[in-house]
């Protein structure tokens, strides 16, 4: 008959309780797999699946002592890391639905909104376009595998009980900046474009006043910005490759991988 001591239960529901609150957090905020699309039951498996890979292949975890503040401090860490860790993913996505925003305010598509099945929430047309076409390149350039690879590799370079101290956490706020400026540089050709189209509009008012501008620069303007967003469509996929492999490294430089 095999006899069991309470700490031996202790550290075996630990070796997987921890690994499961940090994996559970990355799922729960990355893009795509923690989005409204996929649902929670459908989460909360893969969470198990991986927990039961993962932590069978790390050594030294703290002791699980309900009761001690400790453990909480613990899970509360390993819930930061998860978390911090998709927010940055994150960022990527928003990079695009920013520049949307911006392309769909200057060709009069700004009050052209629907739902965003993966947020809930409104969006303009031209962001939830760049939104699944970011998606489709996630998933076709491995994106997710890449970001449970990190997360593996988390468990080595940040173990579980130890400070946060060597984490980068406080480039998440320098990233923010890196988001505007990239959004800006998406959307700055169709910008120009459509700013040389207005300006040629307004000549044209000042040159014969009366010409009702109005009803005709609108209906040019939206025709002239979807041949515009066609043209960058074309584009999207080198410049994703970039953002996101700065993305990534980031994501490695935040819990110290290689």
């Amino acid at each position: 008959m095999i006899e069991l001591a309470g700490s031996d239960i202790g550290r075996w529901l630990a070796g997987y309780l921890w690994v499961f609150f940090r994996i559970g957090a990355l799922l729960m905020t990355m893009p795509v797999i923690g989005t409204q699309l996929l649902p929670m039951r459908i989460r909360l498996y893969l969470a198990l699946a991986l927990t039961a890979l993962v932590a069978p292949q790390i050594a030294e975890v703290p002791q699980l002592d309900p009761l001690a503040l400790g453990t909480w401090v613990v899970i509360a860490e390993q819930i930061l890391i998860g978390a911090a860790m998709g927010f940055l993913l994150q960022l990527l996505f928003q990079i695009h639905v920013l520049a949307g925003q911006i392309i769909a305010m200057q060709m009069g598509l700004g009050f052209a909104s629907m739902n965003d099945p993966a947020m809930g929430i409104s969006v303009a047309v031209v962001g939830q376009v760049f939104t699944m076409l970011v998606t489709l390149l996630f998933l076709a350039l491995n994106g997710h595998l890449v970001a449970i690879e990190v997360l593996v590799e988390s468990f080595t370079t940040l173990p579980i009980g130890e400070t946060l101290q060597a984490v980068g956490f406080h480039t998440l706020v320098l990233r923010f900046s890196w988001v505007m400026a990239s959004a800006l540089l998406i959307g700055l050709p169709a910008v120009t474009a459509l700013l040389i189209v207005n300006l040629s509009f307004g000549v044209m008012m000042r040159a014969a006043p009366q010409l009702n501008i109005f009803s005709v620069g609108f209906p040019l303007t939206l025709v002239f910005g979807l041949f515009i967003l066609w043209v960058l469509l074309g584009n999207t996929a080198g410049q994703y490759h970039l953002l996101a492999s700065e993305a990534l490294i980031w994501l490695r430089e935040m819990v110290g991988a290689r």
